[in-house]
């Protein structure tokens, strides 16, 4: 009885099969990364979470946040914003470019950016959120 029971259990049971491949890994979020990155403080800011509402036909609303990864207090930032698409080739002109600014930033803070950007593109013509595809250029504090 014992034996039939051992062999009811291990039939049942599930064995990974050699054939079996394993699944590919997902696709890894994109990095919103700094295109000067001499700058010093480039490798330790991240931009997230980009949400664009139309405020009126002509005027787009882009939120974001921007992550301060360092232990310094980075203070005040200035950049510029380019948003382009994920399916964009290299060299591709970026959808909409717009000025930010983060006013002090902290120690491994995260904090809301949000900008006016007058563009001739609505809101519908822009890709979903997880199409989008950003990078900046810090223009203060200079390197």
């Amino acid at each position: 009885m014992l034996f039939l029971l051992v062999v009811v259990l291990a039939g049942c049971s599930s064995s990974s099969s050699p054939n079996k491949q394993a699944k590919p890994a997902p696709p890894i979020p994109a990095h919103f990364v700094a295109t000067n990155s001499s700058n010093p403080i480039a490798k330790y800011l991240e931009l997230v979470g980009f949400r664009v509402t139309e405020k009126s036909p002509g005027h787009l609303i882009v939120q974001f946040g921007v992550v301060n990864h360092s232990e310094a207090d980075i203070g005040d930032v200035k950049m510029t914003v380019n948003l382009g698409t994920t399916a964009a080739k290299p060299g591709d002109p970026p959808l909409i470019s717009f000025p930010a600014q983060v006013s002090r930033l902290g120690p491994s803070e995260l904090k809301d950016v949000m900008a006016q950007v007058p563009t001739k593109l609505r809101v519908y013509e822009l890709p979903d959120w997880q199409f989008l595809k950003a990078d900046f250029e810090i223009t203060e504090p200079k390197e």
